[in-house]
């Protein structure tokens, strides 16, 4: 692993830098999403630069039209198959991509892969796409972000990764078969034989009402990363583990 940074926005916002290039993943930055209030600070302007950015699935909690709006025009858009539509008004350049489909940008290889999610936009709505994770390749280096999923037969074939950004909790009072637990993503960061763990998608949107569940908040929002830290190291602890703060800085090295 060299020349890969890393920083962690909250939710399932990341930045990862390789070979030069800078990646958003699902960036999401907004104080409020609906029913959803953001714990913490917002991210500032800097997060709101990239090359390329990478949205798994159409849920607003991984696509957010005002936050893509801050990035540059120059910023390319790479999205599932069927969610160009609802980027039309944006300035920038949109790909999509299918399942399994495959792009090179800038150097990297681009993998685009299956995930066990909802495909909706939300419930009943008539816009879907299928979600998606990504593996990006480049200088020798790797990079898993498997987006909003489940366990399910086939993540064996996303193949060794240096770096797994894994999704570890949500933002509501239960998770159900479409995301990971703590320990489910201790599992998925084996299959894939990742050499380096950072949890993701947990602790920063709460919903608006539900202050009062405290054990409810405190088992889902603020203790997936100790579950996840304690299953990594009982498991798999060969794996290097960072736990950052959001908008704290990390690099391989």
């Amino acid at each position: 692993m060299s020349d890969l940074g890393l920083t962690w926005w909250g939710h399932a916002s990341s930045t990862v830098t390789l070979g030069g290039v800078r990646l958003a993943f699902d960036p999401v930055f907004p104080p409020q999403l609906a029913h959803l209030r953001r714990r913490g600070d917002v991210p500032p302007p800097a997060a709101s630069t990239a090359d390329l950015v990478l949205i798994s699935h159409l849920h607003a909690d991984h696509l957010h039209l005002g936050t893509l709006r801050g990035f540059p025009a120059t910023t390319e858009l790479i999205v599932p198959m069927g969610a160009g539509r609802l980027l039309r008004r944006l300035p920038h350049r949109v790909t999509e991509v299918p399942p399994h489909g495959t792009l090179v940008r800038r150097g990297l290889a681009i993998e685009a892969l299956p995930a066990h999610h909802p495909p909706h936009r939300f419930p009943g709505s008539r816009a879907q796409a299928p979600p998606l994770g990504f593996r990006v390749s480049g200088s020798g280096t790797s990079v898993w972000f498997p987006g909003d999923t489940g366990l399910f037969d086939g993540l064996e074939e996303v193949g060794e990764v240096d770096l797994a950004l894994v999704p570890i909790g949500g933002w509501g009072p239960s998770l159900g078969e479409h995301h990971l637990d703590p320990a489910q993503a201790v599992e998925a960061v084996r299959r894939v034989g990742a050499q380096w763990a950072v949890p993701v998608h947990y602790g920063t949107y709460w919903p608006l009402g539900l202050e009062l569940a405290r054990r409810t908040r405190r088992r889902l929002f603020v203790e997936p990363p100790t579950y996840f830290a304690d299953e990594l190291r009982r498991r798999l602890p060969g794996v290097r583990l960072d736990i950052p703060a959001p908008g704290a800085p990390i690099r391989s090295d």
